[in-house]
């Protein structure tokens, strides 16, 4: 089994990139939400020393390269968001139409583990701590998603789940993989879906802020389902929490098409 990782990344201080977002904008940058913090360098070395198995490692970027970055390596690969990106999606602001397009990258394998620039491995980790039996390991536990201050992620959450609840009936899909959902890997997390089972929907589920293994095909499924949705929030320029979807929409279909297996929390 080959294991890709990809990794997108955006450099806010990039005058090329600004000039560009202030042609489609002309509401001033959150310096925070852009700025590079320089820690790029210790998450590719978190990989080489904790994960030398990998297969490739994807660099998603607009177009702009760090000076340590060496491009040349051999499981390196550079892709630029119009490499990918269908071009009635470009150029885009919000990270949302980037991940939602990742399985279009050329190559990528069918197992591929999807890491934002601040998610980083601290211990050595093997091909089975992300996917097992051919199967992304995940968690497969019912949590109630509140949306937050006015404009926040948590809407999207609820959006994720909201289109998810038209499409699969709660009782079935945990009836069809019970021990998946009810499993001793998740812990006191257990109680959550015991409490949440008399509920006839799915009021939200459990997503730490943390990597996400996929498979190539879910997201290929997703948008033969959702395209409708999909296409909608990729046109978006500029995050719009009102209306969005994320990849974990995608991440969480996988769940409820019973395309996991548990994992700890």
């Amino acid at each position: 089994m080959k294991i890709d990782f990809v990794i997108t990344w955006v450099d806010g201080s990039d005058k090329k990139w600004s000039e560009k977002r202030n042609e489609y904008s002309d509401k001033p940058v959150n310096p925070s939400r852009f700025r590079d913090w320089g820690f790029l360098k210790y998450w590719f070395r978190s990989i080489e020393k904790y994960a030398p198995w990998v297969n490739k490692i994807y660099f998603v970027t607009y177009g702009h390269l760090p000076d340590f970055l060496d491009i040349n390596h051999e499981k390196l690969v550079v892709v630029k968001h119009e490499d990918f990106i269908p071009k009635q999606y470009l150029p885009t602001f919000s990270s949302h139409p980037i991940e939602l397009n990742l399985h279009r990258i050329e190559g990528l394998s069918e197992y591929f583990v999807y890491f934002n620039d601040d998610m980083y491995l601290n211990n050595p980790v093997s091909p089975e701590d992300f996917f097992k039996n051919g199967l992304p390991r995940d968690t497969a536990v019912i949590n109630p998603v509140a949306p937050g201050y006015y404009g926040s992620i948590g809407n999207v959450m609820i959006n994720n789940i909201a289109v998810l609840n038209e499409g699969f009936l709660k009782h079935k899909v945990i009836k069809s993989n019970f021990f998946k959902w009810f499993n001793y890997r998740y812990g006191v997390l257990n109680l959550l879906n015991l409490m949440f089972l008399p509920w006839g929907k799915f009021p939200g589920m459990y997503q730490p802020h943390l990597h996400s293994n996929f498979l190539k095909s879910e997201f290929e499924n997703a948008w033969k389902d959702y395209e409708e949705i999909l296409d909608a929030t990729c046109k978006n320029k500029f995050r719009n929490t009102f209306t969005d979807v994320n990849q974990w929409m995608i991440k969480q279909y996988q769940i409820l098409r019973g395309k996991f297996e548990p994992q700890s929390w």
